[in-house]
């Protein structure tokens, strides 16, 4: 689809006047980064709308009949009941998004390689190109090491901010 050549997406991207050829669309370092981001999540978006779908599905109906009964207009029961119940499964999902996101390397060495001059070029693929092109074991261990280690820190961020108040509930 984002083929210079017989892509139909780079050619209607061409036709509307996004991008002056439809060969600039993964050569031009812009546009390839826009349409790895575009095509990254156009796969998980739908993913993650399951997980919140799940989630919602877990939320009694009695709470809204409840908050109706009292009163509530749908604002409110959003932020008071349904965000708040949402609070796992909104940190699954993020937790998902994010480390998948951090990890992206089949998407980005299929579109581009890393490439226009290094552009879409992530961790994984900077990895990928030390360990096997470089054949620098070391140091491409050594990163792989480092994005283990940052995908760690970032899980914990993520609970310690929004799982907290979720783990403290299941304590009592």
């Amino acid at each position: 689809m984002y083929d210079g050549q017989v892509g139909i997406l780079a050619k209607f991207f061409a036709d509307i006047g996004l991008i002056k050829s439809p060969a600039d669309l993964l050569s031009n370092t812009t546009n390839a980064m826009i349409a790895a981001m575009t095509a990254d999540i156009w796969k998980t978006t739908p993913y993650i709308a399951i997980l919140l779908v799940a989630g919602l599905q877990t939320i009694p109906e009695s709470l809204y009949e409840a908050a109706k009964v009292d009163g509530a207009n749908a604002v409110y029961q959003f932020f008071r009941i349904t965000l708040p119940m949402l609070k796992p499964t909104i940190l699954v999902a993020l937790l998902f998004r994010t480390l998948d996101a951090f990890r992206v390397f089949d998407l980005i060495y299929v579109l581009t390689g890393g490439g226009p001059a290094n552009s879409t070029e992530t961790v994984s693929i900077y990895t990928y190109k030390t360990l096997f092109n470089q054949l620098d074991f070391g140091r491409g261990s050594t990163l792989a090491v480092l994005i283990f280690i940052m995908v760690t820190i970032i899980s914990f961020i993520y609970i310690k901010i929004l799982g907290a108040e979720v783990f403290s509930h299941q304590k009592r």
